[in-house]
Formats: C-alpha cells, structure tokens, sequence
C-alpha cells in the first residue's frame, strides 16, 4: 500500500500544472532573468590592462631602471598592468587624440611626465604608478649614493675601485616592487552576482513547501473528496501522509536537480569547488521547505488557493530579506535585527552558501545546517500535533 500510494501521488503532483510551474518552471524563468541582467556586470568591472604608450626617446633608453620596472608592469602574466607600446611623440599623441591609449609617458631630465586626455580611473591608476616609480627610483638612488659613501668612509678613497657597485645596485633594486602593489583578485573572490543564484536557490527549495501542502491537502477530510475517501480508508493514515511526503519530497529533488543543471551547464554558474556541499544544503532546505507547507496545511482551516498563497508569500518574504532583490538587505537584517535571519531559512541557506567561500573552516556551514534541521523539526512537530486535533463531526 505505502508504494501504491507514493506511486499515486507522483502522477497526481506531476500532473499539477500550477505546481510544476511553480517548483520547475518559475525559479528557471527568473535564473534566466538574473543571467540576461547580471552575466555581463562582473566581466566588465574585472581589471583589464591599461593601454599606454612610452616615449622612446634618448633619456628612456639610457635609464635601465625604467625600462625594466614598465616592463615587468607589461609582460607579467598573471599580474599584467599596462599594455605597453614605444612610439615617438608625434605617434604617442596621435594614438592618444583616437582613444587607442590611456596616455603616455615622456621622461625628461629623469623627471616622468604622463599626459592624458581625460580623467577616469585607468588614468588615475597610470598617474599613480608613474608616481610611486618615481618615488622609489629616488629612494634607490639616495640609499645607492648613502652606500658608497659609507663603503668609501669605512675603507678609504684609495680602495674606491674595489667597492662592489653591482652588488649595492642589485641591493636597492631589491627596494623597487612596484608589480606587487597592483593585483586583480577578481577570480578570488565569491562573484556578488553569485548572491542572486544562491537565493534563487533557497526560493526553489522553500518551494517544496506547495508540493508538501497539495499532497497533505488531499489527505485531508475538510480539503475535498478525495480527502474525506482517504478519511474513511482502512490504511494507517501514518502511511498515506509518509508516502505523500516523500512523493512530495522526491518531485521537489527533481525540480532542484534541474535547476542545478540549467544553471550550470546552460548559464554556465560556477558554484566553486565545494558543489556536493551546496546540493546537500539544498537538499536540506527543500526538507524545511517541505515541513513549511505540511504545516502550513494542516494548521490553516482554509482553501488551497488561500494555502498557496501564504506559502508563496512567506518564501518570497524570506528571499527578499536574504537578499535577492537587493544583496545589501541581508547585510542590513543582520546587523539591525539579526532575529530574523536565524529564523529565516532562506537566509539560513544563503548563509551557508556564503560561509563556503568566506571561511576557511565549514563550522558556520555546519551551523546552518543544524539550524534548518531544527526548523524542520519543530515545523514537523507542530504538524503531527495539529493532525492529531483534527475532528470532524460528519464525513
């Protein structure tokens, strides 16, 4: 009977239209919107090497020391900062006036100058290394001068030729590391978009809580005849609401798993190297999403149009205060009432996702987890307590 029934209720949940729309269709649509808003923001803001040009006149190729650091600052690979081309004047300005570079830079009397066209943040990061270039190059050349006078102090004029210039050069060379000073961490960090997904996430999976109502709903004497009949029946009522709920629970898996495969492979979301721990907090928040709606159906004495709406309401509110229409609201609901957020299980599985990937242990993940679970069972408690009160005066 039990696998009679669970068979039973996966045709009946399948053949819902309003619920595959919901639980399959509807978080697809709107990652779908969340790809076509937000897939190009991030590409554009990542940091991309800045155009310029070096006049390549006499003094810049006496000078080794700028010719070297422009050229560590245009060729290294994984932190590249000016694509760099050598050009006369008359070719620099030329370049400039069309837009192909940011600027360019003219060293006269060892002194740099940069000219730009128009103030941006590429020109203020140009104007900015050529400065600290140049502060460096002066702090080299005082501490070389400091070095020999030192050397000829402690060994005497007539030893000037056996001071070792090289290795006093190759010291205060040491001093200049202006290519550590700019990195794009981009890659290394959690995507804010990323925010939006995870919430959709948690929105998919708190909409179990529909499929858990319909099915529990049909268990019910006061929801209909099919409910009254299952009222009546032999079986353990036990029975029927366990195999309703795990019907319930296998179309809401399904329903996650397509998502998960949509998003990835389709709008190519990365969910970082911590994947089977992000399915299994899904998994755990469709178990809370599910015990959401088994409740709301068994307190609420109403319709299920009625039922749905309120399921419907309270995930939407949930996202809303985790952060899908706006990330900063978390943030906000965290630090001003912080309440809401532990007892929101939507924020709780965003919460877990983030803790993934800003936290070196999984102790916060963990917690989430805990969290949820205990949501669960106290939503499934007051369930099972609320069935138990169920009387009817006639069937």
């Amino acid at each position: 009977m039990f696998k009679h029934n669970l068979k039973y209720n996966l045709k009946t949940l399948f053949k819902n239209k309003a619920l595959i729309f919901w639980t399959y269709l509807f978080p697809i649509i709107l990652g779908t919107f969340f790809y076509l808003a937000f897939h190009d923001i991030e590409k554009n803001e990542t940091f991309k090497p800045i155009p310029i040009a070096v006049i390549e006149n006499e003094e810049w190729q006496e000078n080794n020391i700028w010719q070297s650091t422009i050229k560590s600052l245009s060729e290294e690979k994984d932190n590249k900062v000016f694509n760099t081309t050598y050009k006369n004047i008359a070719e620099a300005k030329k370049d400039l006036e069309k837009g192909d570079i940011i600027g360019y830079v003219l060293l006269e009397e060892n002194i740099p100058k940069v000219i730009i066209k128009t103030n941006g943040t590429s020109a203020t990061i140009l104007k900015s290394i050529i400065e600290e270039i140049n502060s460096k190059i002066n702090i080299i050349e005082d501490y070389i001068e400091l070095k020999v006078k030192e050397k000829i102090t402690n060994e005497g004029y007539e030893n000037i030729d056996k001071i070792n210039y090289e290795e006093i050069a190759r010291e205060a060379l040491g001093m200049l590391e202006i290519e550590n000073n700019i990195k794009d961490i981009t890659s290394d960090n959690m995507s804010y978009t990323m925010i939006e997904y995870y919430t959709l996430i948690a929105m998919a999976a708190l909409y179990g809580g529909i499929l858990g109502m319909v099915s529990l709903n049909k268990c019910l004497a006061n929801m209909g005849s099919i409910g009254k009949r299952v009222s009546i029946s032999p079986t353990k009522k036990g029975t029927i609401i366990l195999s309703s709920a795990i019907a319930s629970y296998i179309a809401q898996i399904i329903g996650i798993a397509l998502l998960f495969l949509y998003t990835i492979f389709i709008l190519k979301v990365d969910y970082g190297t911590n994947l089977a721990l992000v399915i299994l907090l899904a998994l755990i928040g469709a178990l809370t999403g599910l015990s959401m709606g088994i409740a709301v159906s068994s307190i609420l004495k109403t319709n299920e149009n009625t039922k749905l709406g309120i399921i419907i309401a309270i995930t939407m509110a949930g996202c809303f205060l985790s952060g899908m229409m706006g990330i900063t609201m978390k943030y906000v609901i965290d630090k001003n009432v912080p309440i809401i957020n532990m007892l929101n299980p939507a924020a709780l599985i965003t919460d877990g996702f983030y803790s993934l990937y800003r936290y070196d242990t999984l102790n916060r993940y963990w917690i989430n987890i805990i969290s949820l679970l205990i949501i669960t069972s106290i939503l499934i408690l007051i369930s099972i307590k609320a069935l138990r009160r169920n009387k009817y005066d006639s069937i």
